[in-house]
Order: C-alpha cells, then sequence, then structure tokens
C-alpha cells in the first residue's frame, strides 16, 4: 500500500487509524502527555514501529493499541482496523459516564409563576 514505511511520526499515525479526529488533535495529544508509546510519554515526531504498544488517552477513555501496520495517509475505517490489535479495556456503560439529571418537582430554580408569588409575599413591586 502506497504510504507504507518502516517507521512514522505517531502523531501522524494516530490520526491516520483514526484514534484522534484530527492531526492537530494528535499532536495537542502527544504534547499535552496523553500519548505513551511502550510506557514512555512521548512527543509528537517520536517515530513508532510494528510492535510498538501506543496507549492513548482520549475522550474519557484509555486505547490500548499495538502497532501491526504503519501507514502515513489516513484510510478508511475498515483499512485502519487492520494496521493495529485494539488491546483496550471496554468503554464504561453509559449509566456510569452520563448519569441523567432527575430533580423533584418544585426543587430547583423558582418559576415564574413562583417568582410572583414572593414578590407579592415580599411586597416588591412586579418585575
Amino acid at each position: 500500500m502506497a504510504g507504507e514505511q518502516g517507521s512514522g511520526r505517531v502523531d501522524s499515525w494516530i490520526w491516520a487509524v483514526r484514534l484522534v479526529k484530527t492531526r492537530s488533535g494528535a499532536s495537542a495529544a502527544c504534547k499535552g502527555g496523553h500519548v505513551r508509546v511502550n510506557g514512555d510519554r512521548v512527543k509528537p515526531s517520536h517515530p513508532v514501529r510494528p510492535g510498538d504498544v501506543v496507549r492513548l488517552r482520549a475522550g474519557g477513555r484509555e486505547r490500548v493499541v499495538v502497532v501491526e501496520r504503519i501507514i502515513a495517509k489516513r484510510v478508511g475505517a475498515p483499512v485502519a482496523a487492520e494496521c493495529y490489535i485494539d488491546n483496550s479495556p471496554p468503554p464504561p456503560s453509559r449509566e456510569k459516564v452520563a448519569p441523567v439529571a432527575i430533580r423533584e418537582r418544585g426543587a430547583g430554580r423558582p418559576t415564574k409563576r413562583d417568582r410572583r408569588k414572593i414578590d407579592r409575599l415580599t411586597g416588591r413591586p412586579p418585575r
């Protein structure tokens, strides 16, 4: 396949295999210390080779992948999935990630009707 080689930049590779949405996002993740190759924090230009273990913290979860093939250009999702072995832990369930805020009726901010009643009680002029 065109663009394959023995090694490549880690930011380019994690973008090409669709672990992050943008190349600049991949670079920012490396600079922020969210990318590790074989256990070491790396800069965006760090070389990545087949057999390397890449850990990426993004989107509230950790991805752990083993590099199978180096690609330099972004490819479709089915082809990208062939370039690594995914050893990531399963994502947390939706209930644990974003609990739905449920409150009892009457709790929280007063409604417009409630504010008018409060104004009448305290003797304030209407707004």
